[in-house]
Order: structure tokens, then C-alpha cells, then sequence
């Protein structure tokens, strides 16, 4: 059930969100592929692999990876006060299952902590699962740290 918090502080160890599916068609797996150099057998071959999948190819995990930032802007509303929001780093990332060409991905995000470290600054860490449409074992799971400043009070300055 997803939390329906007045106040991020309030919400740890809540889902926070739900993103819309989002589709991984071959177009986008190899524009990541070859974006990245990261032209691997499984991501671009419509034979059977080593891996035992067949029938196209399958997204590099960086790219599933990759999509939570358009997730979390999807699934976890952001208040007016917030300015700037960053990528603060991962404590664990996990792939756990493949994502084939023409598959639907969505994220869930729980929010794990929340900090103030700072005036201005707000620290979360999210547990994000990133669930593959119609398959019972998701893509991913991570522990996402994320920053968000508050607009006008120069922490985002002070911060790096």
C-alpha cells in the first residue's frame, strides 16, 4: 500500500510511490549499448545465449539502472520548497532478473531513511524495487541514496 504522507519525515519505512511502466524496447537497449560501449551478445543477439534466453535482446542493467531517475520524478511527489534534487549514491544494487526487449518495468520506492545532515538538506535512502510487468521476480532491488535542497538556502552550494 502506498503511503499517504504529509511530511517525508514522517513516511520512513513507507512505500512511497509507484512509477508508471515504462517500456524497454530493442530501439532503447541499443541506444544504451552502444552510448555506453557496453555491446554485449545477450543485449544485441536474437539467438539462444549462454543464458538460455532467446527472442531478442535483453537491457544491459545499467540501463534499468539508469531509468530510476525518471521513476522516482514519477512515483515520489516533490513539495514546493524543494530545489535541486541529486544522486547521492548506492549502498547495494542487486540485478536479479533480465529485462527482454518489449518487456514493461515500473519502480517501488520505500523510504529507508531520512536525514537532516544540514539546514536545507534533506538525505534519503530509498529501497527501490523495479518490477518487470507479468513476472513474479522483479529486475532490481537497490538502496538509493538521494540529496534534496531547499530552494534558496545556498546548501546546495555548501554541499559539494
Amino acid at each position: 500500500m502506498i503511503a499517504r504522507i504529509l511530511k517525508l519525515e514522517d513516511g520512513v519505512g513507507c512505500e512511497f510511490g509507484l512509477s508508471k511502466w515504462v517500456m524497454i524496447d530493442r530501439a532503447m537497449i541499443e541506444t544504451f549499448a552502444k552510448a555506453t560501449g557496453d555491446v554485449v551478445q545477450v543485449q544485441t543477439s536474437d539467438t539462444l545465449t549462454k543464458g538460455g534466453l532467446e527472442n531478442g535482446p535483453v537491457a544491459p542493467g545499467f540501463l534499468t539502472l539508469s531509468l530510476l531517475s525518471q521513476m522516482i520524478a514519477d512515483a515520489v511527489p516533490r513539495t514546493e520548497a524543494e530545489g535541486t534534487g541529486i544522486n547521492y549514491g548506492f549502498d547495494r544494487v542487486r540485478f536479479i532478473a533480465p529485462v527482454k526487449a518489449g518487456s514493461e518495468i515500473r519502480g517501488r520506492f520505500t523510504l529507508a531513511k531520512y536525514a537532516e545532515p544540514q539546514p536545507g538538506v534533506i538525505e534519503m535512502q530509498w529501497n527501490v524495487t523495479v518490477e518487470i510487468k507479468g513476472e513474479d521476480t522483479p529486475a532490481l532491488m537497490a538502496h538509493w541514496k538521494t540529496l534534496r535542497f531547499e530552494r534558496d538556502t545556498g546548501a546546495l552550494d555548501k554541499a559539494g
